[in-house]
Protein backbone atom coordinates (compact mmCIF):
# COMPACT_ATOMS: atom_id res chain seq x y z
CA UNK A 1 0.00 0.00 0.00
CA UNK A 2 0.95 3.36 -0.66
CA UNK A 3 2.61 6.01 1.76
CA UNK A 4 -0.44 8.40 0.34
CA UNK A 5 -3.03 5.60 1.08
CA UNK A 6 -1.99 4.95 4.31
CA UNK A 7 -1.71 8.74 5.45
CA UNK A 8 -5.27 9.08 4.53
CA UNK A 9 -6.79 6.08 5.90
CA UNK A 10 -4.93 6.43 9.20
CA UNK A 11 -6.80 10.52 8.87
CA UNK A 12 -10.19 9.17 8.22
CA UNK A 13 -9.85 6.77 10.96
CA UNK A 14 -8.81 9.42 13.39
CA UNK A 15 -11.72 12.23 12.03
CA UNK A 16 -14.09 9.09 12.88
CA UNK A 17 -12.76 8.59 16.46
CA UNK A 18 -13.14 12.00 16.76
CA UNK A 19 -16.50 12.41 15.82
CA UNK A 20 -17.33 8.93 17.52
CA UNK A 21 -15.93 10.96 20.85
CA UNK A 22 -17.60 13.89 20.42
CA UNK A 23 -20.78 14.38 22.55
CA UNK A 24 -23.44 15.53 20.31
CA UNK A 25 -26.44 17.61 21.60
CA UNK A 26 -29.77 16.41 20.19
CA UNK A 27 -32.08 17.42 23.04
CA UNK A 28 -33.38 21.18 22.92
CA UNK A 29 -31.31 23.31 25.13
CA UNK A 30 -29.58 23.29 28.04
CA UNK A 31 -30.09 20.10 30.16
CA UNK A 32 -29.62 21.96 33.79
CA UNK A 33 -32.91 22.74 35.26
CA UNK A 34 -33.40 26.85 34.52
CA UNK A 35 -35.05 28.97 37.13
CA UNK A 36 -38.45 30.55 36.30
CA UNK A 37 -39.63 34.00 37.61
CA UNK A 38 -42.72 33.78 38.76
CA UNK A 39 -42.72 36.92 41.18
CA UNK A 40 -45.16 39.11 39.12
CA UNK A 41 -47.78 35.69 39.95
CA UNK A 42 -49.91 35.21 43.31
CA UNK A 43 -47.77 33.15 45.51
CA UNK A 44 -49.81 29.90 46.25
CA UNK A 45 -48.07 29.34 50.11
CA UNK A 46 -46.36 25.99 51.39
CA UNK A 47 -49.77 23.31 50.43
CA UNK A 48 -49.38 21.78 47.41
CA UNK A 49 -52.53 22.88 45.25
CA UNK A 50 -54.01 19.68 43.29
CA UNK A 51 -55.68 21.87 40.33
CA UNK A 52 -54.34 24.74 38.77
CA UNK A 53 -55.22 28.10 40.21
CA UNK A 54 -53.74 29.32 36.96
CA UNK A 55 -55.47 28.15 34.45
CA UNK A 56 -56.53 30.65 31.67
CA UNK A 57 -54.38 33.55 33.87
CA UNK A 58 -52.82 35.19 30.37
CA UNK A 59 -49.56 36.29 32.85
CA UNK A 60 -49.22 32.49 33.89
CA UNK A 61 -49.24 31.17 30.49
CA UNK A 62 -46.87 34.02 29.27
CA UNK A 63 -44.29 32.49 32.31
CA UNK A 64 -45.47 28.95 31.43
CA UNK A 65 -44.43 29.43 28.14
CA UNK A 66 -41.10 30.49 29.20
CA UNK A 67 -40.60 27.39 32.14
CA UNK A 68 -41.91 24.99 29.70
CA UNK A 69 -38.92 26.10 26.89
CA UNK A 70 -36.50 26.32 29.39
CA UNK A 71 -37.34 23.36 30.97
CA UNK A 72 -39.66 20.80 29.21
CA UNK A 73 -39.02 21.33 25.39
CA UNK A 74 -36.00 18.93 25.25
CA UNK A 75 -38.07 16.03 25.88
CA UNK A 76 -41.78 16.86 25.12
CA UNK A 77 -40.77 19.28 22.32
CA UNK A 78 -40.52 22.88 21.56
CA UNK A 79 -44.17 24.32 21.42
CA UNK A 80 -45.48 21.32 23.50
CA UNK A 81 -45.13 19.75 19.92
CA UNK A 82 -43.89 16.08 21.37
CA UNK A 83 -40.91 14.67 19.13
CA UNK A 84 -41.30 11.35 20.28
CA UNK A 85 -39.39 11.42 23.32
CA UNK A 86 -41.71 11.68 25.62
CA UNK A 87 -45.31 12.10 25.89
CA UNK A 88 -47.04 14.31 24.21
CA UNK A 89 -48.43 16.76 26.77
CA UNK A 90 -50.82 18.19 24.29
CA UNK A 91 -53.35 15.39 24.57
CA UNK A 92 -53.48 15.83 28.83
CA UNK A 93 -57.10 16.11 29.51
CA UNK A 94 -58.17 19.50 31.01
CA UNK A 95 -59.56 18.69 34.49
CA UNK A 96 -58.85 18.51 38.21
CA UNK A 97 -57.97 15.00 38.07
CA UNK A 98 -55.33 14.90 35.36
CA UNK A 99 -53.95 18.34 37.37
CA UNK A 100 -53.15 16.47 39.91
CA UNK A 101 -51.52 13.34 38.18
CA UNK A 102 -49.60 16.12 36.22
CA UNK A 103 -48.49 17.90 39.37
CA UNK A 104 -47.21 14.12 40.78
CA UNK A 105 -45.57 13.91 37.60
CA UNK A 106 -43.35 17.10 37.62
CA UNK A 107 -42.46 16.87 41.56
CA UNK A 108 -41.59 13.42 41.60
CA UNK A 109 -40.29 12.82 38.00
CA UNK A 110 -40.66 9.74 36.40
CA UNK A 111 -38.69 6.30 36.41
CA UNK A 112 -38.73 2.55 35.66
CA UNK A 113 -36.85 -0.42 36.58
CA UNK A 114 -34.47 2.13 37.84
CA UNK A 115 -33.88 3.79 34.86
CA UNK A 116 -34.98 8.28 35.59
CA UNK A 117 -37.12 9.35 32.70
CA UNK A 118 -38.14 12.19 33.77
CA UNK A 119 -36.26 13.84 36.58
CA UNK A 120 -38.15 15.75 40.26
CA UNK A 121 -38.33 18.71 39.56
CA UNK A 122 -39.47 19.86 43.21
CA UNK A 123 -36.88 21.40 44.86
CA UNK A 124 -36.17 23.22 41.67
CA UNK A 125 -39.17 24.64 40.48
CA UNK A 126 -41.49 26.61 42.73
CA UNK A 127 -45.34 25.74 42.68
CA UNK A 128 -46.31 28.50 41.24
CA UNK A 129 -43.82 28.00 37.84
CA UNK A 130 -45.09 24.22 38.02
CA UNK A 131 -48.37 25.55 37.80
CA UNK A 132 -47.67 28.13 35.23
CA UNK A 133 -46.07 25.70 33.09
CA UNK A 134 -49.38 23.53 32.85
CA UNK A 135 -51.47 26.80 31.98
CA UNK A 136 -49.43 27.07 29.33
CA UNK A 137 -49.63 23.27 28.49
CA UNK A 138 -53.57 23.56 28.39
CA UNK A 139 -53.12 26.57 26.05
CA UNK A 140 -51.25 24.31 23.21
CA UNK A 141 -54.13 21.21 24.01
CA UNK A 142 -55.07 18.72 21.36
CA UNK A 143 -58.25 16.80 21.15
CA UNK A 144 -57.77 15.03 18.00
Amino acid sequence: MSSTRVLLLSLTASALCSLAATPIALGHGDVTPQVVDTSTLAPLGEEWRTENPYRGNVQAVEIGKSGYNQNCARCHGLEVVSGGIAPDLRRLPLDAETDEYYMESVRRGKSRNGAIYMPPFEGILSQEAMWAIRAYIDTQYAND
